[in-house]
């Protein structure tokens, strides 16, 4: 049997939780409270893996800087507009946006992605391979563009494939 990293459990979950946001609370049969203790599993690891703190857009609330999870994991807000970059002569300065969902570094400048599963501008079109490919390559969908920072890809592709959650998502049916 093909061994999956934590990286595939992490992919599956923002796709469970993302549906699990839009479902309407009923009584689940126990074939459902496996599945939901996935999305538990996965709404942890997004949690101790920090996703929402770049992806999901902040705002101001009574105590401070917060995520807006009304926006959980939809990335740059396109209508906040572009963050501008650094002077060349500022090689090691890195500012992110108040959304803190841009960021301006030697690199240029990134925005975070869209991980909900929406078609046209998230994950949607995602498969898991695709996925894994670019935790691991940091490459956008394995192939393209590289993955600039502040995304820690490198550090994600050491999650380990002996992680005893890869067996829970072995019978997570596939989206496609």
């Amino acid at each position: 049997m093909k061994r999956r990293s934590i990286l595939s459990l992490t992919a599956a979950a923002i796709a469970l939780i993302a549906v699990a946001f839009t479902l309407q609370p009923v009584a689940a049969p126990a074939a459902a409270q496996k599945t939901n203790t996935k999305v538990e599993r996965g709404a942890y690891l997004v949690k101790i893996m920090g996703c929402n703190d770049c992806h999901t857009p902040w705002k101001m609330g009574p105590e401070g800087p917060e995520p807006d999870m009304t926006r959980m994991l939809s990335g740059h807000p396109e209508q906040v507009g572009r963050l501008p970059n650094l002077k060349p002569e500022e090689p090691y300065v890195f500012s992110g946006f108040p959304t803190n969902t841009a960021f301006s570094g030697p690199w240029g400048v990134s925005y975070t992605a869209n991980l909900t599963p929406d078609q046209n501008t998230g994950l949607g079109i995602w498969t898991e391979e695709m996925f894994l490919k670019a935790i691991r390559t940091g490459r956008h969908m394995g192939v393209a563009r590289p993955i600039m920072p502040p995304m820690p890809w490198p550090a994600f592709r050491n999650a380990s494939d002996e992680d005893p959650a890869i067996r829970e998502i072995s019978t997570i049916p596939s989206s496609r």
